[in-house]
C-alpha cells in the first residue's frame, strides 16, 4: 500500500512529543551519538528556546509526522527528517520553504563528520563558510550560508 502524499503544515503544539521523538531519533542516527538529555530537557529547549524564535515547519504522510523545520528569516535551526524517510524530497521541500522565507540569505551549523547532511546542504546551494567546534558535543562542525542567486 503507498504511503499519503507528505504535506507541509503549519507547527502545532499537539505534534510536541511525536516532533521530539522524532527529532531525537533522526538526530542520533545522522550524528551518530545517543543523546544524555532526558527528553524532558529537549522538550524544554524547543518550546523555550526553539519556538520564540523560529517559525516551524512539519512535514506529515497522513496523520504521520515525517519531517520538521525551524527557521528564521536569517537561519535554519532545525531540520530533521524521520529515519527511514530520506531521499524522499522531505528535507528539500522543508529547506525550500525557509529558502522563500529568508531575507535572502540563510546560515546554519552542522556537524563535519555528517557526510549525509553535508552533502544534502550543498545540493542545495550552501557554502562553507567556517569550520569550528561544538563544544557540548565535542564535535567539529561546520557553518554553512546560502544566498538567493541575483
Amino acid at each position: 500500500m503507498a504511503e499519503p502524499p507528505v504535506t507541509l503544515a503549519e507547527y502545532h503544539a499537539s505534534r510536541l512529543d511525536e516532533l521530539i521523538s522524532l527529532w531525537r531519533a533522526s538526530f542520533e542516527a545522522g550524528v551518530g551519538v545517543v543523546d544524555p538529555h532526558p527528553l524532558h530537557e529537549q522538550r524544554a529547549y524547543f518550546v523555550d528556546k526553539v519556538l520564540p524564535q523560529h517559525a516551524v515547519r512539519v512535514a506529515c504522510a497522513g496523520d504521520r509526522l515525517v519531517g520538521f523545520i525551524a527557521a528564521s528569516p536569517e537561519s535554519v535551526n532545525q531540520l530533521f527528517v524521520r529515519v527511514g524517510w530520506q531521499r524522499q524530497r522531505i528535507g528539500s521541500r522543508l529547506l525550500e520553504w525557509a529558502q522563500s522565507q529568508s531575507a535572502g540569505s540563510l546560515w546554519l551549523y552542522t556537524f563535519a563528520h555528517n557526510r549525509v547532511a553535508r552533502r544534502f546542504y550543498e545540493q542545495h546551494g550552501f557554502v562553507i563558510e567556517a569550520e569550528g567546534y561544538e563544544p557540548t558535543w565535542r564535535l567539529a562542525d561546520v557553518r554553512y550560508r546560502w544566498t538567493r542567486a541575483g
